[in-house]
């Protein structure tokens, strides 16, 4: 499972960081996420994937807040991609996947999601490969109560049973699949 999860972080990651470069000339467009910006929402998956660094190296790390920290560069890119190499070296380890759980699991459907809302607000291609929404899907899904949900997603939208993979996925983190 750890380097099931290693290798969609790797695809997820990389998928994500063709849509941050083409935000680049979109920073201060809507997005799916409510009151978010495309600049806040980069430093809300910046500041998500440095906790889950963190947390990874055994580093003292608080969890990301609503109000994400200004940590974005003047390349965004470049920013996404160090982090994600960061990811990959620290998470290739495997006591490291043992130590931290689900983490990197957690990590990678949070960048894909948040990914597809950088594609919306961006008017990019907003496909997620149907491997990576299904690993996604299958590592969240029923995995949060009620309670942890508030805060972390809008309320689940029901979609039908011929829904794809990215629809359930979208739709179980309250986005609507359409």
């Amino acid at each position: 499972m750890a380097t099931d999860h290693l290798d969609l972080y790797e695809r997820t990651s990389t998928w994500t960081l063709d849509k941050v470069k083409g935000a680049r000339d979109h920073l201060d467009d809507s997005t799916p996420c409510d009151e978010w910006d495309v600049r806040t929402l980069l430093n809300h998956m910046l500041d998500t994937q440095r906790y889950f660094l963190s947390s990874g190296r055994g580093e003292d790390a608080s969890p990301p807040t609503p109000e994400p920290p200004d940590i974005l560069s003047a390349d965004p890119a470049a920013d996404f991609e160090n982090v994600q190499q960061e990811m990959l070296q620290v998470f290739s380890d495997p006591e490291v996947v043992e130590k931290t759980g689900p983490a990197l699991g957690i990590a990678f459907a949070d960048q894909l999601v948040h990914g597809w809302d950088v594609a919306r607000a961006t008017g990019q291609d907003a496909h997620i490969p149907e491997s990576l929404a299904q690993g996604a899907y299958d590592t969240i899904h029923g995995k949060f109560t009620d309670e942890q949900r508030q805060g972390m997603f809008k309320p689940e939208i029901e979609v039908g049973p011929d829904a794809s993979a990215q629809e359930k996925l979208l739709a179980y983190t309250g986005r609507s699949p359409d």
